[in-house]
């Protein structure tokens, strides 16, 4: 089957579909995993926790796109305010994530103290659905969103959960500047940056 992989805005209607892709992404990604440890209630979980985010800040505040089997939310420097989620969609992710919503809680805040100071784009959450791995969907997504961030000569920051990753961003020019804990014994983040490019 041919698939699309031309970058389109993601609205409010396509919640759903976007969420679902994404569950399917992250289902083996360590900080997922680490937020929901229970297999057999994890895709369900990862579905409300995605939905959470898209309907409540990324899509309100930030640059969500998608193709026929991806999906990436970019928050730009003017919204950088809601680069972390808000007090009321904590509130929400607690049904998803149940106990492990504090753990949750204590990571945004430490992600909020460690904000990049410059203006920048931030890449909050890029995944395409396994079965689409390798066929340029992401791929696309990335250099929609990096095209945006040059057009202002802005660097890109994003903290990636999977080391094999890392190539694949580094690729893309982004270089790791430090790799960090989750608070409460949580797993790796690397914090990642691209710069400006003219």
């Amino acid at each position: 089957m041919q698939m699309t992989n031309t970058p389109q805005p993601a609205t409010l209607d396509d919640a759903s579909s976007v969420s679902r892709l994404l569950a399917l992404a992250f289902a083996d990604d360590p900080m997922m995993c680490w937020f929901l440890p229970d297999p057999a209630t994890r895709q369900a979980g990862l579905g409300g926790y995605f939905t959470t985010l898209f309907t409540r800040q990324y899509v309100r505040h930030g640059v969500c796109e998608r193709t026929a089997a991806a999906a990436a939310f970019w928050v730009p420097p003017h919204a950088q305010d809601k680069a972390v989620p808000d007090e009321e969609t904590l509130r929400e992710l607690v049904e998803p994530l149940g106990d492990r919503a504090e753990s949750f809680r204590r990571s945004v805040e430490a992600a909020a103290d460690n904000v990049p100071q410059e203006p920048h784009w931030y890449l909050a959450v890029i995944g395409a659905d396994p079965v689409a791995q390798g066929r340029g969907q992401g791929s696309a997504l990335l250099r929609s969103g990096l095209a945006k961030a040059d057009a202002q000569g802005l660097p890109v920051y994003l903290e990636s959960s999977k080391e094999e990753n890392l190539a694949l961003y580094g690729h893309f020019g982004f270089e790791v500047l430090e790799e960090v804990r989750l608070p409460g014994g949580g797993p790796a983040l690397w914090v990642m940056r691209r710069g400006a490019r003219a």
